[in-house]
């Protein structure tokens, strides 16, 4: 089965569980059924689109199968503003009940950490990326240390809002957010369509990409801006789910062995699209609702993940 063809049934199988999922025991209450559940369904489409192109590029940037954005601390900055949120001005405060304020701040410190990030380690001559990646690790383990202090501190009530933030939910998804979402996405991409014939060079490696050509630290500096804010959309909207992008980018590879990453994006988004649509059908057919998809996914990425590192270390 050649490139196209493998992507033909992919999206196959991505509409027939999309309509599945909207019809499935509607019952003929079609006006109450189809709307609760078309904002589920755009919202994992907008989701799974962000994490797998922005995983896709973030792995093909570092030339490393298992690292996946999360790795530069964004996940855990967001829990640290939700926590510190609560923290200082409690769950009731305008900036918690207003979704598209709480979007906004969100995305914006999201953003803004990651440009400064970006710029201060590519503003001095030999800062490569693993330097990157290792910097964004210390940053996501103090991010993470600060959340965890503050709410060990917090009331317990408070303490309750913020756990609902702690893990990804589609069951309430605000429909304002999710068209300001689908708007930032759309820009993001249209931005980033240029970038995307420099991927399969940059996977060669630096000197390849610099001797064919490629200003690598520019376009390292745009890609790893548009990851930074695909993944903050992202986790923003649904909340964090670590290894959705691990998962899905690597059984994209599997699936298509190819180098072209026109294929491999496509064909990363519609297995993305699959997983979330497929868990939740899982969570509210079969575990009804008792079981978050983000953990679920987590669970099953969480494994996929020793398993490349065990298969990677039997090769070296």
């Amino acid at each position: 089965m050649g490139y196209k063809g493998k992507l033909i049934t992919l999206s196959v199988i991505a509409i027939a569980l999309v309509i599945f999922y909207l019809t499935i025991g509607a019952n003929g209450n079609w006006e109450y059924v189809l709307p609760r559940r078309g904002y589920k369904i755009a919202a994992i489409i907008l989701t799974g689109t962000a994490i797998a192109f922005s995983t896709m590029v973030f792995q093909t940037i570092t030339n490393n199968r298992i690292l996946t954005p999360s790795i530069i601390g964004l996940d855990s900055l967001y829990m640290l503003i939700q926590t510190f949120i609560i923290f200082s001005f409690g769950s009731l405060s305008i900036v918690m009940v207003n979704k598209h304020l709480n979007f906004a701040v969100s995305v914006g410190f999201m953003i803004v950490f990651a440009g400064i990030f970006y710029k201060l380690l590519f503003k001095r001559e030999g800062n490569n990326i693993y330097f990157l990646l290792l910097i964004g690790l210390i940053f996501g383990t103090l991010f993470g240390s600060l959340t965890t202090f503050m709410q060990v501190l917090i009331d317990p009530n408070e303490f309750l809002t913020v756990q609902n933030r702690m893990f990804a939910s589609f069951n309430n998804v605000n429909t304002d957010i999710l068209g300001v979402s689908f708007i930032l996405i759309i820009v993001i991409f249209l931005y980033s369509y240029k970038y995307i014939k420099f991927l399969d060079v940059l996977s060669l490696g630096k000197e390849h990409a610099v001797n064919l050509g490629v200003n690598y630290d520019q376009v390292i500096k745009r890609l790893l801006i548009v990851v930074a804010i695909l993944v903050s959309i992202a986790t923003a909207l649904v909340g964090p789910i670590t290894f959705l992008g691990l998962l899905v980018a690597n059984v994209a590879h599997e699936f298509m062995r190819t180098y072209k990453h026109k294929y491999l994006i496509s064909g990363a988004v519609l297995i993305s699209i699959v997983a979330l649509v497929g868990g939740q059908l899982l969570v509210e057919r079969i575990f009804t609702f008792s079981t978050p998809l983000s953990v679920i996914i987590n669970f099953i990425g969480g494994v996929y993940f020793l398993y490349l590192l065990l298969k990677e270390t039997k090769k070296w």
